[in-house]
């Protein structure tokens, strides 16, 4: 009989641990003469009873695997290694605020027991904020037609949905300690399939997202995947150079032939001076990802550092 790993990352889930279980039994029961089951759900750093909500689980039922990590290693870190440390001969991975609704699992089966070695979880809709989404959805769309790696990203897709066994095994031999786990599953190929759903709202909890986390992972999809950014900036470079060397000829010119009474004035000066400053500035920037990035792949420190393991 093939066992079926659920790998789900949780920090300060308390309130939602208790229908997750339920929800995830129900269907463990539905496929109990076909499949065996074993969940990984990982505390990361929680500062409510997440940790003591998970270890009730676990007494209660083997199949539901802990691990507690040392601290919070964030939102990328910590659910690839929940991955990393299943043993099934598919993983589905999904959050645990039940954003990614449980009953899906069926779909996610049905699809990969067609052949497809990975299938993606696909938002048509999503109850959260319009603009957010229309947001995202941009977002997706823009970085697949500059992905330079030859890669179709998938396009509304957080990374959640099934993965063969031998996608696992590429990934747990891919040494990144920051890895952009949803550009990961397409880059390495396979044969790949969606189940499209309705994203609902979170019910229970705050969620941990915000402007920052949003930026990071947008920010490490962009520099894991393209090159182009980095191009733009040289090309942007040469031609804002030949501008300005045209409009010194110009204003050169200019000025010899009217000496008396062609005044520059100051504010050309201070508008090139301000709008050459913030390109500057936003180059080094985006720059500086690029060299954040590579500083942290060769830093060589661990996915994460677990303090202890249950059930495993």
């Amino acid at each position: 009989m093939k066992t079926i790993s659920i790998a789900a990352s949780c920090y300060n889930e308390a309130l939602n641990l208790d229908e997750l279980y339920k929800r995830l039994t129900k269907q463990f029961e539905k496929f109990k003469d076909k499949y065996e089951f074993e969940c990984i759900l990982v505390d990361n750093g929680s500062t409510d009873d997440t940790e003591k909500k998970l270890r009730e689980i676990a007494s209660k039922d083997k199949r539901f695997k802990i691990i507690i990590n040392s601290r919070n290693f964030g939102h990328i870190r910590s659910p690839f290694n929940a991955v990393r440390a299943a043993s099934g001969d598919a993983v589905i991975s999904m959050v645990s605020d039940l954003q990614d609704p449980p009953e899906l699992i069926s779909e996610l089966i049905e699809k990969w027991e067609q052949g497809n070695q990975v299938v993606l979880l696909q938002k048509s809709v999503s109850e959260e904020s319009f603009i957010m989404f229309k947001l995202r959805s941009l977002y997706y769309k823009v970085l697949s037609k500059i992905s330079d790696k030859g890669v179709e990203l998938a396009q509304n897709c957080t990374g959640s949905g099934l993965i063969d066994k031998c996608v696992v095994d590429v990934l747990k031999n891919i040494d990144d300690p920051y890895p952009y786990y949803r550009g990961l599953i397409c880059e390495v190929g396979f044969k790949r399939a969606y189940v499209r759903f309705s994203q609902p709202v979170r019910k229970r909890g705050i969620s941990a997202n915000n402007f920052y986390t949003l930026y990071d992972m947008g920010m490490t999809g962009l520099v894991k995947n393209s090159k182009m950014p980095l191009r733009i900036m040289a090309i942007m470079g040469f031609i804002m150079s030949v501008i300005t060397f045209g409009l010194s000829i110009i204003y050169l010119i200019w000025k010899l032939l009217n000496w008396y009474t062609f005044s520059i004035g100051i504010s050309p000066i201070i508008i090139s001076i301000t709008f050459l400053g913030s390109v500057q500035l936003f180059c080094l920037g985006l720059l500086g990802e690029y060299i954040a990035a590579i500083y942290t792949r060769i830093d060589k420190k661990p996915l994460v550092v677990e303090k202890e393991r249950i059930n495993f």
